[in-house]
């Protein structure tokens, strides 16, 4: 996929992209998601590959927090209602262009981004509007190796795929 060559940035809303979408609360309040291993695994060769990965998502969860700890990602901004502030701030520390960037999402509250990235994916469960606005849409559902989908989507566009494969065995 052309629009794929030049991504510089994937950046990744959480509930119902890099999980399921179902939080699940505990008798005492305290609610946990699911992440897929696979998903996490798209994340590490994007960054081994020079493809910086963010995450700006509208709620807070000491989980997705821990989950982007332990994937290294440096981008992280939660609890975010305009998700175009944060991305304004990205493009000017990373002098990058829209162009650069590939969004995904899975919901209404996504489509601010979507509509000004270079590559905006939906996940294959993402509600119609989404799908709609996307270049592109995961045969994965999220939570379900969506993220790997793109990650392999764009580092195959980008000639970086078997590099890589060389790189992590």
């Amino acid at each position: 996929m052309e629009k794929a060559k030049n991504i510089k940035l994937v950046i990744l809303d959480v509930d119902g992209v890099m999980t399921d979408g179902r939080i699940v609360i505990n008798d005492e309040g305290i609610e946990s998601r699911n992440f897929d291993i696979k998903d996490g695994m798209g994340v590490i060769v994007l960054q081994l590959c020079g493809v910086e990965v963010a995450i700006i998502t509208s709620k807070k969860s000491g989980a997705v927090r821990h989950r982007a700890e332990e994937l290294k990602i440096k981008r992280f901004h939660e609890g975010i209602k305009k998700k175009t502030e944060p991305y304004a701030q990205m493009l000017e520390e990373m002098n990058i262009s829209d162009a650069e960037v590939c969004y995904v999402g899975d919901d209404l509250v996504d489509l601010s981004m979507m509509k000004r990235v270079g590559l905006p994916v939906a996940v294959g469960d993402a509600v119609t509007d989404v799908k709609e606005a996307a270049a592109y849409v995961t045969t994965a559902r999220g939570g379900h190796g969506a993220v790997r989908e793109v990650a392999e989507l764009i580092l195959k566009a980008q000639g970086k795929w078997d590099a890589m494969l060389s790189k992590i065995h």
